[in-house]
């Protein structure tokens, strides 16, 4: 199977050379020529536009910042499945809205479209260690498995086109809620004059133990040092989760949408890419 990879950033960058390592014959493309050089020695293959590099795909990874992104290099007459051979697949990593996802399998029937977004960061997949989570039909999904194994474990069928997003959305808007809590129990707990740091030890070992608690107590008890790009992101996605039913009011959301804005942000509606 030949594979192809956009999105070689800090995340899909391992999720590439994974990849690459595991003997796939891989082609890689990037707006940036300076994003390609570590990929020079590695036997990638360097494509000049993104039409050569769905040409060069029978399946093409997406792994881009959001919706605008994955249209940007899938669609049009210039864009990559424009170029690609029927039956190929088209896996979409990005976290974006289902619905974009829905509309690319519906405008290119000829090929398989699924949506796998992933968790665990560069790090996991180096270590073949990223949680990935998969939607779309079972057939095409499991003709892509050995590829989302290079670099998942575990590799998650959650359901048809658009679930993975839908379970990536829950996780993310899952974490950002614990974040507030946690943040607000180490409030609390500091100006009843507790020790923070004993606290945080007795969370560790109690039943509210949660990664949330943990990250917050490494960081010194407070959101300040996921403002910036981390907030924006966690941000976009609580928003996209939003989006899909305008009227909910759900505790989840509640408390997600508290901790975007401990960070400095604020949540935006999900956009759906056209």
């Amino acid at each position: 199977m030949r594979v192809g990879f956009v999105g070689i950033g800090s995340q899909g960058g391992p999720m590439a050379q994974r990849i690459i390592t595991a003997g796939y014959p891989t082609t890689v493309w990037a707006r940036r020529e300076a994003a390609l050089e570590p990929f020079v020695a590695t036997g990638a293959q360097p494509a000049a536009s993104r039409a050569e590099l769905g040409a060069a795909s029978d399946l093409l990874c997406v792994c881009v910042v959001d919706d605008a992104g994955v249209d940007d290099v899938l669609r049009g007459a210039d864009g990559a499945m424009a170029a690609m051979a029927p039956g190929s697949a088209v896996v979409v990593h990005s976290t974006v809205h289902p619905d974009t996802c829905v509309r690319l399998a519906n405008d290119h029937p000829d090929l398989a479209v699924i949506d796998a977004p992933v968790s665990g960061g560069g790090a996991k997949a180096a270590e073949r260690e990223l949680l990935v989570m998969v939607g779309g039909d079972p057939a095409a999904v499991e003709r892509c498995r050995p590829v989302f194994e290079t670099y998942g474990n575990p590799v998650v069928h959650v359901g048809p086109l658009g679930a993975g997003q839908e379970a990536k959305l829950l996780n993310n808007a899952l974490f950002a809620a614990q974040l507030a809590l946690a943040a607000e129990v180490y409030s609390r707990a500091t100006a009843r004059g507790l020790d923070p740091h004993a606290v945080a030890m007795a969370l560790a070992a109690g039943s509210g133990r949660s990664y949330a608690a943990g990250l917050i107590a490494m960081m010194g008890f407070g959101l300040d040092n996921l403002a910036g790009d981390p907030a924006a992101l966690l941000a976009k996605d609580v928003g996209i989760l939003a989006a899909l039913d305008p009227r909910d009011r759900s505790t989840l959301l509640d408390a997600a949408n508290a901790a975007v804005e401990l960070m400095g942000a604020a949540p935006t509606p999900g956009k759906e890419s056209r």
